[in-house]
C-alpha cells in the first residue's frame, strides 16, 4: 500500500513538466517542476515544512505553540496548513498590497492575519522586520524568518534538487528561477552544483528587484516596477549568501503576462505571476544557448491566487497592461 501520512507527508515529489509550447518553439526541452501540485499549493510548502521542523528538533517550538511570519502569502499558507496538521498556532503580517484571494485563503486556514502598509526593508516597519520584532514579544512563539533561516534554501537541497535530478537522469544544462527569500534558488543550484559545476544557474528577476544588477555589476539597483508579487529583492538575503550564480535576466510585466497566457491557452497550465517570470527567463536563456539544451526552472503555484489581478482585463488597464 503506498498511503501518505497526512498533509506533511504528501508535500514535495511534485512531476517534472515538459512545458510542450516553449519546448517547440526553442527547440530545447523546457521542464518546469509541478510546485503548484504540493498540498498547499505552492513550493512554499518545502520552506514551511523544514522551518517548523527544524524549530522542533532544536527544541525552540512546543507544543500549543504559536508561528509568527512575515509572507507575501504563499509561505504564510503553507505555515498555516503545517501549523493545523500539528497543532501549533499561526500569526502573518502581511504587506496589503497582495491579492485579496491570498489573504482569505490564510483566514479561512485560521491563521491570525494582520496587513499592514507596503514599505521598503529598510524601514523598521517592513512586514519582515515587524513579525520578528512580534515574535519576540510571544511567549511559546518562533519567527519563521523566512528569508534568513537556512531551513529554507536545506528543503530544496535535500529534496527539490534532488527530485530533479532523478526525474531528468542528470541531463541539466540550466536551472533558472526567480528568487524572494533565496531559498528555491539557493538549494538547487548548490545541489546541482556539486553534481555537476557546468550546469548553469541563472537567477531570473522582474523589474523594481536589484538581483539582476547586482549579478551584473555587483552593486544593487533596482530599477522600475512589477506587478509580480513574492519575487525579486533589493538586499542578499542569508538563504542567497556564497550561492552560485553564473548569470541573471530580467523579464519585465508584459512579457510575463505572454507567458502565462500562453501556458494558459497552449499548454492548459493556469499559472501566477513568479512563473511567468521564471518561465520568460527559461525561454529567454534557451534562445541565448540555442536548440538541443534541456533547462529546468520551478511553477510556483497556480493562477487562482492571482484571478482577480493578472486575469483581469480591468486590474490590468488600471496598471497600464492590456491583455496578451
Amino acid at each position: 500500500m503506498d498511503i501518505k501520512n497526512g498533509f506533511v507527508d504528501t508535500v514535495g515529489n511534485t512531476p517534472l513538466i515538459r512545458i510542450n509550447s516553449f519546448s517547440e518553439e526553442t527547440g530545447c526541452e523546457i521542464l518546469g517542476k509541478a510546485e503548484f501540485l504540493n498540498p498547499g499549493g505552492s513550493v512554499k510548502d518545502r520552506a514551511a515544512l523544514y522551518i517548523i521542523e527544524d524549530a522542533e528538533a532544536k527544541g525552540l517550538l512546543k507544543p500549543g505553540g504559536t508561528v509568527v511570519e512575515g509572507t507575501a502569502g504563499n509561505t504564510g499558507i503553507g505555515l498555516a496548513h503545517i501549523c493545523n496538521a500539528k497543532g501549533y498556532k499561526c500569526l502573518i503580517i502581511i504587506p496589503e498590497t497582495q491579492s485579496q484571494e491570498k489573504i482569505d485563503t490564510l483566514r479561512v486556514l485560521g491563521a491570525e492575519v494582520r496587513t499592514v502598509p507596503a514599505v521598503p526593508y529598510k524601514n523598521p516597519n517592513n512586514y519582515v522586520k515587524l513579525s520578528g520584532r512580534v515574535a519576540a514579544e510571544m511567549d511559546n512563539a518562533i519567527w519563521a524568518n523566512q528569508f534568513d533561516n537556512l531551513a529554507n534554501r536545506q528543503a530544496h537541497y535535500e529534496t527539490t534538487g534532488p527530485e530533479m535530478w532523478t526525474q531528468t537522469d542528470g541531463k541539466i544544462d540550466a536551472w533558472v528561477a526567480a528568487t524572494g527569500t533565496g531559498g528555491t534558488f539557493a538549494g538547487v543550484s548548490l545541489f546541482l552544483k556539486e553534481k555537476n559545476p557546468d550546469v548553469k544557474c541563472v537567477v531570473a528577476d522582474p523589474m523594481g528587484s536589484g538581483l539582476y544588477s547586482y549579478v551584473k555589476t555587483g552593486e544593487i539597483k533596482p530599477e522600475g516596477k512589477s506587478v509580480t508579487e513574492g519575487i525579486g529583492n533589493s538586499r542578499i538575503t542569508a538563504n542567497m549568501e556564497d550561492v552560485p550564480i553564473d548569470d541573471a535576466i530580467q523579464i519585465d510585466d508584459p512579457e510575463c503576462l505572454r507567458v502565462i497566457y500562453q501556458l494558459l491557452k497552449r499548454d492548459g497550465l493556469f499559472m501566477g505571476g513568479s512563473v511567468g517570470i521564471n518561465v520568460g527567463a527559461a525561454v529567454a536563456l534557451a534562445k541565448q544557448m540555442g536548440p538541443g539544451h534541456t533547462i529546468v526552472t520551478v511553477l510556483c503555484d497556480g493562477g487562482a491566487r492571482y484571478q482577480s489581478r493578472l486575469y483581469d482585463p480591468q486590474w490590468l488597464a488600471a496598471k497600464g497592461l492590456s491583455l496578451p
